[in-house]
């Protein structure tokens, strides 16, 4: 393991790889549009992930900028004490040592992931999906230029050019350490990690994200927060796909039909249960199993729940532990759901999409655990750190 970066070496290598992608705009955009011009598939959420614009170019520059201007998350004390034999005992954050992001289309995930990896003082091996390899290798080689330009090893950053075989062999029998692995994207990513992995994995879960409207909710916000959530990126984990509606909903049938009118402005298909079965615009469910679905697609299903114990038991049956929302003008009835709902983030009157690093202060994320260790929700750079006890003494010893 390569000796541990100060963190002014740390900073300017951040710094320095936000003005390289200023810089280096036009060769980005001209990367991904070859990586765009051979995508073959019909994914539209995939092709969303792998497109970079110049939007996306500026958000992966503010997130180096955050991260250059954040505190060193290694070295901060967590817990001392002072033995009653005079040793100073203190636990203290520090860097896991390598870890592997294995990720699919997103090239803004070579830099913000191996940002926030690469801030926390971790060696960073990045294996992207072929789909991508075009926008990946050109990043890549824009953090060796940063790196060599501050005295750091190419090596902090590696790009892994595997196929799936390769990747399979990788996990079950590593060729260097590895101390942590991450895999961001779809089930069937995250299924094939978990299977052959022999180091720890978070897990950067399904979203499946639901919002119940109580009988007590504002309509209007009601309507705000779902068309938000379901329709402004069907291509990001914490979009909505589920709506659960309090049967006793004031003006129901009102609320519904214009709801269906909202997301049939943006081609949503709607599915419902029996309770709202025959509605115009909208298909029966069917088999119950669409209820376990995340569908990164412009797809929603919209049900009826007797009461909230039924909303929440439903969410927690059938919910990717991801986010969870409820719409209602009552504060203890909000309390009540957001204690009880088993999700990383739950929300009252507010729209799922906000289930972000960003949005929740903190510069960027590397995943959205979905695992409940060591961290859930959102993982930032000051959750990408292990912990080290320091003992000091002047000859101590146990008898």
């Amino acid at each position: 393991m390569s000796l541990l970066l100060d963190i002014k070496q740390r900073n300017a290598v951040l710094s320095d790889m936000a003005n390289l992608l200023e810089k280096e705009r036009t060769a980005i955009l001209e990367a991904n549009k070859t990586d765009m011009d051979s995508y073959a598939g019909d994914d539209i959420a995939m092709r969303d992930r792998l497109k970079v614009d110049q939007a996306k170019i500026d958000g992966m520059i503010l997130s180096l900028q955050q991260l250059a201007a954040q505190e060193d998350p290694l070295g901060v004390e967590r817990f001392s004490f002072t033995h009653e034999n005079g040793m100073q005992v203190s636990n203290k954050t520090a860097p896991f040592g390598t870890v592997l992001i294995i990720y699919e289309s997103r090239p803004d995930v070579t830099i913000e992931a191996a940002g926030i990896a690469f801030k926390s003082g971790n060696k960073i091996l990045l294996k992207g999906g072929k789909e991508s390899l075009n926008s990946n290798l050109f990043l890549v080689d824009l953090w060796h230029k940063a790196l060599e330009a501050n005295g750091a090893g190419a090596d902090w950053v590696t790009y892994l050019q595997f196929n799936r075989t390769e990747t399979q062999a990788f996990l079950e029998k590593p060729t260097q350490k590895i101390d942590l692995i991450v895999p961001r994207g779809g089930e069937r990513l995250i299924a094939f990690v978990k299977e052959h992995a022999t180091c720890p994995v978070i897990v950067s879960g399904r979203g499946n994200n639901f919002v119940y409207i109580d009988h007590e909710a504002d309509l209007e916000m009601a309507m705000d927060i779902i068309i938000n959530a379901k329709t402004t990126k069907i291509s990001a984990c914490n979009a909505l796909d589920k709506v659960l509606v309090s049967s006793d909903l004031p003006r129901k049938q009102q609320f519904l039909q214009l709801l269906i009118q909202e997301l049939k402005k943006s081609k949503v298909e709607i599915l419902v249960d029996d309770a709202f079965a025959g509605m115009e615009g909208t298909k029966n469910i069917g088999d119950g199993q669409v209820w376990y679905e995340e569908f990164l697609d412009y797809k929603i299903v919209i049900g009826q729940t007797s009461d909230i114990e039924e909303a929440i038991s439903k969410i927690n049956t059938y919910g990717g532990g991801h986010s969870a929302a409820i719409v209602t003008a009552n504060n203890e009835t909000a309390e009540y759901f957001m204690n009880n709902v088993d999700t990383a983030a739950v929300y009252h009157n507010a729209s799922t999409r906000f289930t972000d690093g960003g949005q929740f202060g903190l510069g960027g994320e590397l995943a959205i655990s979905t695992d409940k260790l060591h961290q859930r929700g959102p993982i930032g750079l000051q959750h990408l750190v292990t912990n080290k006890w320091y003992v000091k003494g002047n000859g101590q010893t146990r008898g």
